[in-house]
């Protein structure tokens, strides 16, 4: 043993000497060790052993300032050595597993069960031959001896044909993981990250950072890698997602310089260099610990363990004291994860099924006890003949066949279907929908968009281009209407204005030249500061040399934008010793701070609370009423001694001195007014919360059509919304909350914690008949909470930050309005897909059952044979899913309101539909059964012994059976009653190849099926009038869509949600945790009868497959390479904060949101600092609830627009 741990021990060294013979001067154990540190020990620990950043730099041979060289060998070196930045996914299911799942289904089982007892039989003759001539006379004589020798056949058809079933479903199941794990990865490629090579800023995939990378960080990203701080500005970074602490940590080269991956950056900028990825940075070890890697992983795991016990130990990060709490809470968690899983669809889906399953588990028990009974009794009873033994093998064989037959009944009667054809839709739409630029984070997203009734749109880039070109300004006294020459103003205003802008904006943010000759040039970095960068080249001046002169480094102090500040300052140290801040930010936040003001010769004059509010009407309302967002840069001057305390804010930002206002105008993207048209036209309210100045963002709502002129609208700000909400306690109250959303279009000076109560409040309204269905769009960090809680967030692919994207369903990828709406259509699509399903897959149901049932009952004998059934069962299931859930969405989808979440699933159009066709499906089947003989002058087919050969009889019925299906699966691609159930057939060449498919299938089955599908052939007239019953469903389906609905009262509509069963969904109790544990045991049991509910099970699998957060179960088969995907922002799980109180209850919820926010610089109230002095809005009182109704005379101050 000893020998054994002193060769490891030299084979560690040895393996170190390797790293270093490699030519860099750390190992990856070192910068592991390294990264465990914290705050001043890590600060210490880099002194001596590296003497400091700089000197791990050098180690890692890569420059502070310039970053690697970017050579290809040196990067597969580091990849070598160091790792890939990505953790490797788990395997797979193979599809042997898919198989071997496909087969639990307990239906399955049960057939295959039945067929092999009717296999055993077959071969099994009774000794006495004699004897076998008195057994079961009932049924016209035993049939004779070549009979005999084919009745194996049946029970190898059925196993053949749960063979195909199993195949089929395995094979679904299969391209579904494969369609995921690509969507997954197109969501990892998503995620860049800018770091410096060769001196260039270059934005990569977070998948190709090497250690020694220099990375450029700032506010709002999701920290890729570990790494170490070597110059940030007023860095805040919010480590709750490693150490579950929400207070935001500061960090700064000299304090606590560990960044760590996976966290994320809440305020400031800065650069780091990386000193571990992927399964050695923090977010990784935790990863291994939890196994969620592969063998790979485990095999460093025990390098690691060989070389150093202790070090295994050590490297068990946050396992602290309270590890075994903050696990309970995980499994918590975990539990509670899938509770929110179902979306609407899925909800009423497994209501269905269930309900459906247990009709058809009635109907097939009974078939077998009538049955059973019938044959008990006209043997024993009514031909009073002695139960022989040597006929017990015959008699066992009868009641096998019962037992089929039930068995058949039930196996039709359970739409398995149901599931598949949700996951084929949902799956097909979301590739599609790529095309479309939405990337679909949650599969559940796409289906709840098509019930939308609200979108809450930011404005900046999503109804705007983010294009920002500054087109007026107010400098020295003059208001100028657009750009003036440099020449007319003074040298003196023009050099501060020029250094303002240049040195107080984030370095990233440039202006390049265009890419294509004649194009528009290039933004990078925040749109706001490329538009004041544009206003110093529109002065014929260059910020870069000003830049050069004063690289970030030597930035002395920089305030950084944040929402509560609304500006951003940086101060510098002037040659002679004393400081100089600039400052920018929104003019009315600025103007208030400012007491002097650069006349026309560039020198300070008095700025009274007078000339404020004349400046406010004279210049900022004007500008702001044209659309422009203004924007003030102001300066102010420190002496140097004594130094100003720095972080006493309130003092050092006022007594400013203003430079200018500028008017920065950001069009509106031309598709948007035509997309929110529609929207409207849908029955979707869009609503517009924006930051910007109320007068802006009205010009801008009226522009995109949100507003029209002389309607009852409301257009407010934070500061008045919050005081129409919230009691005197500062409470928000829902009955207040309700009297100001209806009309609520504009929402502007907004703070996050604004956005975030507007659509709680939506959501938990109870004032319309149907709970509201809210889509938010965010891209900023402080929109996380609101993208949560709404039921469908959308983040901007360009503009949002990580944080954004990591809380939001969809990603719109090319940041625009108009995609919303697409993501409507595909939402409506995927739904009426589901209802064209039903509506076929129902009808069959109801005839198949029926007519297997009384055919039974009557007959003693099922007219469907078992095998027919199962080839049935797989027209109706598998192949029509895919037929009726990839037609592709029209245009006439947005013609309608939305369902509502309480909508049944079958509407009285479809229940009419479904009843209407089954009535005339069974009318013709049971002619056939009972009179079929006469018309077609054949034998009849009825009371046949045991294995008696296929009789024509019965083949015609099973034929016009299908053929039947077939055309009503035509009728069943118009689900709203209309006409022409033909339109628009040939967009959908899988719907045409499967029909036709399904055709030619049949005709192989009738004419060569033989025993096994107890068929016989036909000659060309049966086949014409078989095909000519199919026919008459379609003359029927006009039929019935002339039967007005209104004559239709008494349909129960199926399948509807009440609001009760919506709780679970909606209420984050952790009481009734327990209670939901024991249903969902008890559901399992019925589950396993089901097999739609089973596949419904596999459904939510993939949907969480979906969810890549580390609360909602490990155990899930989404590949994880890249740490990004599993950190939620425990920040924002509001839901979480409040364990023990129930959502629906709005106070202390928001006390507890209150609480929670209380740790950001201010409270939610301040952060509506819109001017009081300065927008003089009159809003109309007298608005009250009495003219809430919409017809009301009142019109409110918007009409004089």
């Amino acid at each position: 043993m000893g020998d054994m741990s002193n060769s490891d021990f030299y084979a560690k060294n040895q393996r170190n000497e390797d790293n270093h013979a490699a030519g860099f001067g750390c190992s990856v154990m070192e910068l592991r060790s390294l990264m465990e540190l914290r705050g001043t020990e890590a600060v210490v620990k880099l002194q001596e052993d590296y003497t400091g950043v700089e000197g791990l730099c050098k180690r890692l041979k890569t420059s502070p300032t310039e970053g690697l060289a970017g050579a290809q060998t040196d990067l597969d070196k580091r990849r070598e050595i160091y790792g890939k930045n990505l953790i490797p996914p788990k395997k797979p299911k193979t599809f042997l597993q898919l198989v071997w799942e496909a087969l639990q289904d307990v239906t399955l089982i049960i057939l295959e069960i039945a067929a092999l007892i009717s296999l055993g039989l077959s071969f099994y003759h009774p000794p006495g031959e004699s004897g076998g001539e008195f057994c079961a006379t009932g049924k016209g004589g035993v049939e004779d001896e070549g009979e005999a020798d084919a009745g194996w056949i049946e029970g190898a058809a059925i196993l053949l044909s749960v063979v195909c079933v199993v195949l089929v479903t395995a094979f679904n199941d299969w391209s579904k993981e494969k369609q995921f794990r690509g969507l997954q990865s197109r969501i990892e490629q998503e995620q860049k990250f800018q770091v410096v090579r060769g001196s260039q800023v270059i934005q990569l995939p977070v998948s190709d950072i090497v250690v020694g990378d220099i990375a450029q960080i700032k506010y709002g990203d999701l920290l890729p890698a570990d790494g170490v701080l070597i110059q940030g500005n007023d860095l805040k970074i919010d480590e709750s997602s490693l150490t579950g602490e929400s207070d935001h940590v500061k960090k700064c080269a000299d304090m606590d310089p560990m960044l760590l991956s996976g966290t994320h950056v809440m305020e400031g900028s800065g650069r780091m260099v990386v000193t571990a990825v992927g399964v050695n940075s923090q977010t990784g070890i935790i990863f291994t610990l939890l196994g969620a890697g592969t063998e790979e992983e485990e095999k460093i795991e025990k390098k690691v363990k060989k070389q150093d016990g202790a070090a295994a130990m050590e490297m068990q990060p946050l396992k602290s004291a309270e590890g075994g709490e903050s696990d309970e809470k995980e499994k918590k968690k975990r539990v509670h994860g899938s509770k929110k899983e179902k979306s609407v669809l899925q909800g009423k889906l497994t209501k269905l099924a269930v309900q459906i399953g247990k009709a058809g588990l009635l109907m097939s028990a009974i078939t077998v006890i009538i049955l059973v009974l019938y044959f008990a009794i006209d043997n024993f009873v009514m031909q009073k003949q002695p139960w022989m033994p040597e006929c017990t093998p015959i008699y066992v064989q009868y009641f096998v066949k019962f037992f089929i037959i039930g068995v058949t009944v039930l196996v039709v009667a359970v739409p398995e279907g149901l599931p598949l054809a949700v996951t084929i839709s949902l799956a097909y739409s979301v590739k599609k929908m790529m095309k479309d630029n939405n990337l679909v984070r949650h599969l559940d997203a796409c289906e709840t968009m098509g019930n939308a009734t609200a979108i809450c749109s930011d404005k900046t880039g999503t109804l705007t281009t983010n294009r920002m070109t500054a087109v007026q300004c107010y400098m020295g006294d003059v208001h100028y209407r657009e750009i003036p020459d440099p020449g007319a103003l003074s040298p003196k205003l023009l050099d501060l204005l020029v250094n303002s802008i240049s040195l107080n904006s984030a370095y990233t943010t440039k202006i390049l030249p265009p890419d294509k000759e004649g194009g528009l040039p290039k933004q990078v970095g925040n749109k706001t500061e490329c538009g004041l960068l544009g206003l110093v080249l529109d002065l014929k001046r260059d910020y870069q040399p000003i830049r050069n002169q004063i690289p970030e480094e030597k930035l002395y102090k920089v305030y950084t934008f944040n929402s509560s500040r609304k500006s951003m300052s940086t101060v510098i140290k002037l040659s002679d010793g004393n400081f100089r801040m600039y400052s920018k930010g929104a003019s009315e936040i600025v103007l208030k701070k400012c007491n002097h003001i650069l006349n026309e010769v560039g020198e300070p004059r008095v700025f009274r609370p007078r000339d404020k509010d004349e400046m406010v009407k004279k210049v900022i309302e004007p500008m702001a009423c044209e659309g422009l967002r203004t924007i003030c840069v102001a300066y102010r001057d420190f002496s140097g001694d004594p130094e100003p305390n720095w972080d006493d804010e309130t003092s050092i930002l006022n007594n400013l001195t203003a430079i200018c206002v500028v008017g920065i105008e950001d069009p509106v993207r031309p598709e948007v007014p035509d997309a929110i048209l529609k929207c409207q036209r849908a029955g979707i309210t869009v609503r517009m919360v924006t930051g910007d100045n109320i007068n802006t963002a009205r010009a801008i709502a009226i522009k995109c059509g949100i507003i029209h002129p002389g309607e009852d609208f409301l257009c407010i700000d934070g500061k008045e919304f919050n005081r129409r909400i919230r009691n005197e306690k500062g409470e928000v109250e829902q009955e207040r909350m309700d009297k100001v959303w209806p009309k609520l279009r504009v929402l502007a000076r907004s703070s996050p914690t604004d956005k975030h109560t507007l659509v709680k409040g939506i959501i938990d309204s109870t004032i319309a008949d149907q709970r509201q269905v809210v889509a938010v769009t965010g891209d900023g960090t402080n929109d996380g909470p609101a993208l949560k809680k709404a039921d469908v967030g959308f983040a901007m692919g360009i503009a949002g930050t990580d944080v954004a994207k990591e809380a939001s369903d969809i990603i719109l990828t090319d940041d625009n309005f108009s995609s919303i709406v697409k993501a409507v259509m595909w939402g409506r699509n995927v739904y009426d897909s589901i209802s064209k399903f039903l509506q076929f897959q129902l009808t069959v149901n109801v005839v198949a059952v029926i007519v297997a049932f009384t055919g039974a009952c009557i007959t003693q004998d099922s007219p469907l044979k078992a095998v027919q059934m199962l080839w049935v069962n797989l027209i109706m299931d598998t192949f029509a899913s895919l037929a009726l859930a990839t037609e592709p969405p029209t245009e006439s989808l947005l013609m309608r309101k939305p369902y509502g979440r309480n909508k049944p699933l079958i509407s009285s159009t479809m229940t009419k539909n479904i009843l209407g066709h089954g009535v005339f499906q069974l009318i013709i089947i049971f002619t056939l059964l009972f009179v079929g003989e006469k018309i077609f002058d054949i034998d009849s087919g009825r009371n046949a012994p045991l294995n008696s050969p296929p009789s024509e009889h019965y083949t015609i019925i099973f034929n016009t059976f299908v053929m039947m299906q077939l055309f009503n699966e035509i009728n069943a691609r118009k689900i709203h009653g209309e006409r022409n159930v033909f339109d628009g057939i040939f967009r959908n060449p899988i719907f045409c190849s499967i029909v036709f498919g399904t055709f030619a299938m049949q005709i192989v089955i009738v004419q060569f099926g033989g025993k096994p599908f107890s068929c016989q052939p036909l000659n060309l007239e049966k086949w014409m009038w078989c095909v000519f019953l199919g026919l008459g469903e379609l003359v029927w389906g006009q039929v019935i869509a002339t039967i007005p609905n209104s004559r239709l009262r008494f349909l129960r509509r199926a399948g509807q949600l009440t609001r009760k069963d919506e709780l679970p969904e909606e209420d984050a109790n952790e009481d009734n945790e327990e209670i939901d544990h024991a249903e969902r045991e008890l559901r399992r049991g019925q589950i396993l009868w089901f097999r739609g509910l089973n596949r419904i099970q596999t459904q939510i699998r993939v949907v969480n497959a979906f969810r890549s957060s580390l609360y909602e179960g490990l155990e899930k088969p989404d590949p994880r390479s890249s740490i990004h995907n599993f950190m939620t922002h425990p920040e924002f799980r509001i839901e979480d904060s409040t364990p023990n109180i129930p959502l629906i209850d709005d106070t202390d919820d928001d006390s507890a949101r209150r609480r929670k926010y209380s740790s950001q610089p201010s409270s939610p109230n301040k952060n509506n600092n819109a001017i009081d002095s300065g927008i003089n809005l009159t809003i109309d009182t007298s608005k009250s609830a009495a003219s809430s109704s919409p017809a009301s005379p009142l019109h409110s101050l918007e009409t004089s627009l």
